[in-house]
């Protein structure tokens, strides 16, 4: 009788552990598609470096870099505006080349690097900076995008074109990074048609400036000093942003590709996206004397400049729309071990970035910026300075990245610490209570400041709380010291 039910009982235990595989192989393969949780297995890194460098042009041609570019050379100058594009260039390229690679070697992006630096809790503050970072920068390219449409459309209510096209970006952001790939390659064409097209017409209209376009200087203004800062304090505000996303897709490269991926996929898109673009947008704003592009645009092309600032931001907030899912996955799964799968967080991603559009917060996206661009570089300049200088020079702590919560210390000071105290600083720094030149330069003095805090501190600390039990699974080919 007793071994009947045992019997019973174990036959009960079987059924019940069935249906619970039964009811997570989704939430698993889903997780799976895109590693949310993990390293993408050497296996499954398929794509090569052309592949990604085009998906991150979804960030690249966004209507945004116009604007920068417009607004700099208005009110600072061509040439201050075109030497602070130089300076982008070189400084989010090198940061993104080494990110790229890390996370390329790896098979991580930056939020799973991060783990082992900052301790699994501790990660999730970093965790929680980028996906409110995208999930603001969706909100503000989505408003431009509904700004140019309402321009056009005026009978059409702004509560609806924001509703609109904040869900377009949900579904098009269901099936992972396959179909993001499909969805840049197949519209960049379209876009490059829709930029001859607004260049060819704007170059045959007359300029308002009579000089060469990078003559152009206000009155009072002068090349370099105060105007030449303000333009670059105002690109560091979005460099951190450049530097680091790259990874989120850097993760599946070939391992063939590696080198030729990093610096291409670390270099390509900055130089597009501040130089042609933001070249571009100086460009624009000096001949038409208007530093909106979403006004100058349809201006040129009329309907169509409605199309192409529709295709630009739709290609640039389903890559925010992305990367939020992942930030958002990574916390939340650190923090409570709620693991919905990723596409909740595509939902909760799009939801948000509409509500804080219909509540207009955008109009204080100013001050949000501010912060994230500070953070954003002080957690670059972590990560890049805790892989090359603690890591392969110095020796100190474990020689390869680890996500793991079991393997893991809860807080790791060393990049806790060296974020939490440059992004304070930096951030009192760039709303100018320490005086024009920081308030300037806060993201480089605060990236500088995390770079030396992450060595000190990973010194005094001697590596002790990267690891709490050592990993012996992780293949050699995917260490980075």
């Amino acid at each position: 009788m007793r071994s009947d039910i045992t019997a019973d009982q174990e036959l009960h235990k079987k059924d019940r552990s069935q249906r619970e595989r039964e009811k997570v192989i989704p939430q698993k393969e889903e997780a799976t598609a895109d590693y949310s949780f993990d390293r993408v297995p050497r296996e499954e890194r398929k794509m090569g470096w052309l592949s990604i460098t085009n998906i991150t042009f979804g960030i690249a041609t966004a209507i945004f870099y116009f604007q920068m570019g417009s607004v700099m050379a208005l009110q600072f100058g061509a040439a201050n505006a075109i030497i602070s594009a130089g300076y982008a260039i070189i400084v989010a390229g090198i940061l993104g080349s080494i990110i790229v690679y890390l996370s390329a070697k790896s098979g991580m992006n930056v939020n799973l690097l991060s783990r082992g630096g900052f301790g699994y809790i501790g990660a999730s503050l970093t965790s929680l900076i980028y996906a409110s970072n995208f999930i603001m920068y969706c909100a503000f390219e989505g408003m431009i995008l509904v700004a140019a449409v309402h321009a056009y459309f005026p009978a059409i209510p702004l509560w609806l074109l924001i509703v609109v096209f904040g869900t377009v970006v949900i579904p098009l952001n269901w099936f992972g990074i396959k179909q993001l790939d499909k969805l840049q390659k197949w519209s960049l064409p379209i876009f490059g048609l829709f930029l001859i097209a607004a260049i060819y017409l704007a170059f045959n209209r007359p300029s308002l400036y009579e000089g060469s376009f990078w003559t152009y200087m206000p009155e009072g203004v002068q090349i370099g000093g105060t105007a030449l800062l303000l333009c670059i304090g105002m690109q560091h505000g979005i460099m951190g942003l450049t530097a680091l996303i790259a990874s989120d897709y850097a993760r599946f490269l070939k391992p063939k590709d590696l080198k030729i991926g990093s610096i291409a996929i670390g270099f390509i898109p900055q130089i597009f996206c501040f130089g042609v673009m933001g070249g571009l947008g100086i460009w624009f704003g000096v001949t038409l004397g208007e530093s909106n592009p979403g006004v100058y645009i349809v201006i040129l092309l009329g309907l169509g400049g409605v199309l192409f600032t529709m295709l630009t931001q739709i290609r640039i907030n389903i890559t925010n729309i992305y990367s939020s899912s992942l930030s958002l996955s990574s916390f939340f799964e650190n923090m409570f071990g709620f693991t919905p799968g990723r596409r909740f967080w595509v939902v909760v991603g799009g939801v948000t970035a509409m509500i804080l559009m219909l509540g207009g917060i955008v109009d204080h996206l100013g001050t949000a910026m501010t912060f994230q661009g500070v953070a954003l570089m002080s957690w670059a300049a972590v990560l890049v300075t805790d892989a090359l200088v603690i890591k392969k020079w110095l020796k100190i702590g474990p020689r390869y990245y680890e996500s793991r919560q079991e393997n893991l210390y809860k807080w790791n000071p060393v990049g806790v610490v060296s974020l939490i105290v440059p992004t304070v600083i930096g951030t009192i720094a760039a709303l100018g209570y320490m005086g024009t030149f920081l308030q300037s330069t806060a993201a480089f003095f605060a990236a500088l400041m995390a770079a030396i805090l992450t060595v000190v501190l990973g010194i005094a600390t001697k590596g002790r709380y990267y690891m709490k039990k050592e990993a012996h699974d992780i293949p050699k080919e995917d260490w980075i010291a």
